[in-house]
């Protein structure tokens, strides 16, 4: 097959051409106008939430929720290490300090019981991350924060879809967090979202994302404030990705089931869901048997024309983040050996099987000399 396959790439055939004209013909290309609602509103209602407010991007998302919070200097946020660097970077934005957790071999998400161990009277939050998709163990998760009076936070960037329990991720928190760059479930080029059941959080939100622009006075801001608004040419087309969003969801899980029978058997690991979870498949994952293998694979696939993905490096690994040397040992063997692999919505049958098959004569004809 000599056609690219990319890692990702969105779908933009419903309504996306013919909403963003409007705002052109419209002239409301700005944060005014009637698709910043409606995406809200469509959002909070496919969540079952009670509001939704859109930013710029997933980044500032998180930073808005911090910052609703009222987390700041002195205060500690728990997180995992193993996440994209944005989690963390908004924790530090805030000067607040991240303490990281390892993560749960099976689930790959962030492990309860180090969380556990990592409380103490500083810790102000803890920030989950619904890592590829796969949600986190909430039920302990919401009993933790519970019982230690702790904010709960859920970073939602990867997970648009995604139910524990049949309970969309997203709200179960106090506060929550979605990304709408180009590579995620759904996109708006770049944005993002702030979801909570929490009126006064909710208020917060959008008087932080608008310059601090007090509610009753005209140009009068109270608070120091921050322009983090979404265009209304990007909440059109994020409404008509949201149109769309079941079809994306049930095509991820097609593709998803493709891959799994078709590596079946083999040395990889595929990333399962582990118990009554809705895995959305932002991407679909797999884990080598030995680290060493892994980079050669990639190389491989790359020569065939099949883009992957390592898995996040672990944040504690990176220089800005690893002053004390510490061991995560789980997530650092998941950073090692896994990779992502194409898992856009619009990859064939076909594409899938050669990709499946490309990753298994890898282990046939390299494995013997790459491994003792």
């Amino acid at each position: 097959m000599s056609k690219f396959i990319p890692v990702y790439e969105p779908s933009l055939t419903g309504n996306e051409k013919k909403y963003v004209i409007e705002c052109l013909d419209s002239s409301w290309i700005s944060s005014k106008g009637k698709f910043v609602d409606a995406f809200e509103h469509g959002i909070a209602d496919f969540l079952h939430a009670k509001h939704a407010v859109t930013v710029s991007n997933g980044t500032v998302a998180l930073h808005l929720a911090l910052v609703a919070l009222g987390i700041g200097p002195g205060d500690e946020i728990i997180v995992p290490t193993l996440t994209y660097i944005a989690s963390v970077n908004a924790i530090h934005y805030t000067g607040a300090t991240p303490v990281f957790v390892d993560s749960e071999q099976d689930t790959w998400q962030m492990s309860p019981s180090d969380i556990i161990d990592k409380i103490t009277p500083r810790t102000k939050a803890i920030m989950c991350v619904h890592l590829y998709g796969h949600p986190c163990n909430m039920g302990a998760l919401t009993a933790i924060s519970q019982q230690h009076q702790l904010f709960l936070i859920e970073d939602c960037a990867e997970a648009l879809g995604s139910t524990y329990n049949g309970q969309h991720v997203g709200t179960f928190g106090d506060i929550a967090t979605f990304s709408f760059y180009g590579n995620k479930t759904i996109t708006t080029g770049e944005g993002g979202m702030v979801v909570t059941n929490d009126k006064t959080l909710y208020d917060r939100c959008v008087h932080y994302k608008g310059q601090g622009l007090a509610k009753y006075r005209q140009y009068w801001h109270d608070v120091v404030g921050y322009n983090y608004r979404m265009t209304n040419i990007c909440a059109a087309i994020g409404l008509a990705q949201l149109e769309q969003i079941e079809e994306f969801l049930h095509k991820k899980q097609q593709i998803a089931s493709w891959y799994r029978q078709a590596l079946k058997g083999s040395d990889y690991t595929f990333h399962e869901p582990i118990g009554n979870v809705y895995h959305s498949y932002w991407m679909c994952s797999i884990l080598v048997s030995q680290a060493q293998n892994r980079d050669p694979l990639r190389d491989h696939l790359q020569k065939l024309g099949i883009e992957t993905r390592p898995l996040f490096y672990p944040v504690h690994t990176m220089p800005m983040y690893a002053q004390k040397f510490a061991r995560h040992r789980v997530a650092e063997d998941l950073g090692w050996r896994g990779m992502n692999i194409p898992s856009y919505p619009g990859l064939s049958y076909d594409e899938v099987s050669f990709i499946a098959e490309s990753i298994l004569s890898f282990q046939q004809n390299n494995y013997a000399h790459t491994t003792h």
